[in-house]
């Protein structure tokens, strides 16, 4: 769903790059993280959006640490600019938004800051 929205509003902006921050380690739990499933939707982009048929540079959705074998190597991922205290990774957050802190997805996430060596300003009931 999210790179759906992602690919839509890369069509209005004009850009030809989507980046997604999967990892290998989530295989199991999220079948969207297999690089199968990656390197399908970005079939799918090139078939389905204007910029895919028309344009000479091909759709590409970014993936930094889809084959890393570990959470830990996911340190690219942690070093991209934005601001994180803007995200959350827990699919139970409250409705304030704050994580659990106990789920996969907020263990991956805690032990990504760490090994980048950046502070978490994830929100944590």
């Amino acid at each position: 769903m999210f790179l759906s929205l992602a690919l839509a509003w890369s069509e209005v902006l004009g850009a030809h790059d989507i980046f997604i921050g999967v990892n290998a380690v989530d295989y199991s739990g999220y079948p969207d993280c297999r690089p199968a499933f990656v390197e399908a939707f970005e079939r799918m982009a090139n078939l389905a959006t204007r910029a895919g048929i028309e344009d000479a540079q091909p759709l590409a959705s970014g993936r930094p640490s889809l084959r890393s074998a570990r959470p830990t190597s996911s340190v690219a991922v942690w070093r991209w600019a934005w601001d994180y205290a803007l995200t959350v990774s827990c699919y139970q957050a409250d409705a304030q938004g704050r994580a659990c802190g106990r789920c996969d997805s907020c263990r991956l996430r805690s032990e990504g800051f760490a090994v980048a060596g950046v502070a978490d300003p994830t929100r944590y009931r």
